[in-house]
């Protein structure tokens, strides 16, 4: 079907595809989420009949509800390379086993797996490019109501091929960037839509949290205590001035700061054993007293 026919498909047409859609190569799925097969095929120019995309239902972390959402599948990537050039791409390579426990399920599975596509470039130079995946960072979980992190029955059953489906997406994507980055439906399932996006702003307030102070000890404080004495006296700083100094280092405690504070003496008309203000008079009658 070309893109002129799968544009024409409007109207009455539209519901003897999706009829053929939702009974053979979609069965069960929602006539929303078959209408939006169509409007994807038709925006690519694709043929929905060989199935190049794939309805994932998926949960969404904003809605807290699951929802489909429409994704390529590794046989429209390997098309698309194909048109443009792919010059081949290798067996999957594979790392050594691993027998763990996942999720509280006991499971055997291939630590990472690496393919490479190959791309002719119009100089006639082959060029590669190869991606490795690992099989903890790719699995799909089961989740449901218990939220259980074990592998899906897909993952369970074909720890090998999925994976390597998952890494030679990857290839493609690299070697054919004109193609797409959207992550293939393989590599989605048992995935929050809001997931990589959750990351992303977890990184960044993380980035912005400023590192915790560390404490000044009173080993520390006490040995400077002189120091900022000598400052304040000879005029060169005063207490508020080295409480922001040290502060922007160290964290002061509330005694800290009084105590930097008390090296410049009470203000005047401030009595220096009680800290209470002093009568207005107060200096008069110390004159006088001494006259």
């Amino acid at each position: 079907m070309s893109k002129q026919q799968i544009q024409v498909a409007d109207g009455e047409n539209d519901a003897e595809i999706m009829a053929v859609l939702q009974n053979s190569l979609y069965p069960g799925a929602a006539q929303a989420s078959i209408r939006m097969v169509l409007g994807y095929c038709r925006a690519a120019g694709l043929d929905p009949m060989q199935k190049p995309v794939h309805i994932v239902p998926m949960y969404d972390a904003k809605t807290r509800q699951m929802r489909d959402v429409i994704m390529p599948g590794i046989g429209l990537y390997r098309t698309q390379a194909a048109r443009n050039g792919c010059a081949g791409v290798s067996e999957p390579d594979f790392g050594p086993d691993v027998t763990a426990k996942v999720g509280g399920q006991q499971i055997t599975y291939p630590t990472w797996c690496r393919v490479t596509a190959r791309r002719r470039l119009v100089t006639g130079e082959v060029v590669e490019f190869t991606a490795k995946e690992l099989w903890i960072e790719n699995y799909a979980v089961k989740g449901g109501a218990e939220k259980s992190q074990a592998p899906n029955a897909m993952w369970t059953k074909r720890t090998y091929g999925q994976l390597a489906k998952c890494a030679e997406a990857q290839a493609l994507r690299k070697a054919f960037p004109e193609i797409g980055s959207e992550p293939t439906a393989d590599e989605m399932v048992g995935k929050s839509i809001n997931d990589e996006y959750a990351e992303a702003v977890q990184t960044t307030t993380a980035q912005r949290e400023p590192a915790a102070l560390p404490a000044y000890t009173s080993e520390e404080f006490d040995a400077n205590l002189s120091k900022w004495r000598d400052l304040i006296d000879g005029g060169k700083s005063t207490a508020a001035r080295i409480i922001a100094m040290v502060g922007s280092k160290m964290a002061l405690t509330e005694q800290q700061k009084r105590r930097i504070t008390e090296l410049e003496g009470p203000p005047p008309g401030v009595d220096p054993n009680t800290g209470e203000m002093l009568p207005p008079d107060h200096d008069n009658d110390s004159q006088e007293g001494c006259q």
